[in-house]
């Protein structure tokens, strides 16, 4: 087991080696970059007119495009000097590279701060909306799939099975603006807060009084990201329980005499709960760092999916690489983790012959 940890460990340099050219290549050659935008605005154009209209031609730095003339060259070369974009793309690639061996995503384009620090800043609000989200869906699914399943076909299954069907054909951002209109001050219910993760005069209440306050921040964004992941998680319960439940070895110790509940949490339990543990990794990736967008965006939080959208949109590439970077990396870790989890369910399994 520690073999097959350490080979994955190692499989992660690659792996974030290839993403990352990829995605250089794919954004260099996109149109509307840092020095067009930067053109733009000296010009009096909006941001919008700077993408695609192509005022320097960031894959080949030396190509002047129509929007740049009438500007003094010297004042070109300088922006491009200022982002990078005066070195051969080979050059960038090989720079880009040796800071991230090191950590370093340099400083945004546009905001002026070094990149760690701006994911230190966004990053705890989309870590509260990801792990409350997925202890939520899973601390509720779990048991909830189970209970269907010992109750299978009674009316208990069929109208949570109802229930759940019509929240995962729910969108998310549409259950969240129904969220804020009954709930959020909207209809006259102005239970909860609608923007932000804590309230600004956070510092100076007491700790119950913070705790309480962070936690009816999260109330609705919460709630309108889990509502469409209990459907996939309860019946993957549900279905795993039923299968195992009907193999031969649940009969024998039936007629050993073991009671339901022995059957049930001494023995279904541990196998069935492989498939559910199977679907963790990508669970934990979908919650932290791919469904948080429209939330964030709706309740006003300043997470990692908003700085990586407007970073996207504007072009500002070493925010975007950086988010790449933890994305990736925390995704790839996160899988292993799942590895190392079933393998702690059921140490039956061996992955010490993957790879030979």
């Amino acid at each position: 087991m520690l073999g097959y940890s350490l080979r994955r460990l190692l499989l992660i340099i690659p792996t974030l080696v290839c993403i990352l050219l990829v995605n250089f290549v794919i954004v260099q050659a996109a149109p509307g970059g840092p020095v067009e935008q930067a053109i733009a605005r000296l010009q009096g154009l909006g941001a919008d007119s700077g993408i695609g209209a192509g005022t320097v031609d960031s894959f080949n730095p030396g190509t002047e495009a129509p929007a740049s003339r009438g500007l003094d060259p010297r004042l070109v070369e300088d922006i491009k000097r200022q982002y990078g974009f005066d070195k051969p793309p080979l050059e960038r690639l090989w720079l880009m590279m040796t800071q991230y061996a090191q950590l370093d995503f340099g400083n945004s384009f546009f905001r002026g701060v070094a990149v760690t620090e701006l994911i230190a800043e966004k990053l705890p609000a989309t870590v509260s909306l990801g792990l409350w989200a997925l202890l939520i869906t899973y601390g509720i699914s779990i048991p909830l799939g189970i209970r269907k399943a010992v109750r299978n076909g009674s009316a208990f299954d069929v109208w949570t099975s109802t229930a759940i069907i019509i929240g995962y054909a729910l969108p998310g951002f549409l259950f969240a603006l129904l969220l804020i209109l009954v709930f959020g001050g909207g209809s006259g219910l102005n239970w909860f807060p609608i923007r932000g993760l804590v309230s600004e005069n956070f510092a100076s209440l007491s700790a119950p009084e913070q705790v309480i306050d962070y936690f009816k921040h999260l109330a609705l964004p919460v709630t309108a990201l889990v509502v469409g992941g209990f459907a996939t998680l309860t019946l993957l319960t549900k279905n795993s329980f039923l299968d195992e439940m009907a193999r031969q070895y649940v009969m024998t110790a039936r007629a050993k005499g073991a009671g339901e509940r022995q059957v049930l949490y001494g023995h279904v339990l541990r196998n069935a709960m492989l498939m559910v543990v199977a679907g963790l990794p990508n669970a934990m990736v979908h919650v932290f760092f791919g469904g948080s967008l429209l939330i964030e965006v709706l309740f006003s939080l300043d997470g990692m999916g908003r700085l990586s959208y407007e970073a996207a949109v504007s072009r500002d590439y070493p925010v975007v690489f950086g988010s790449l970077f933890i994305f990736t990396l925390a995704g790839l870790l996160i899988k292993l983790l799942g590895d190392l989890c079933y393998r702690l369910i059921d140490p039956r399994i061996d992955f010490s012959s993957r790879g030979r």
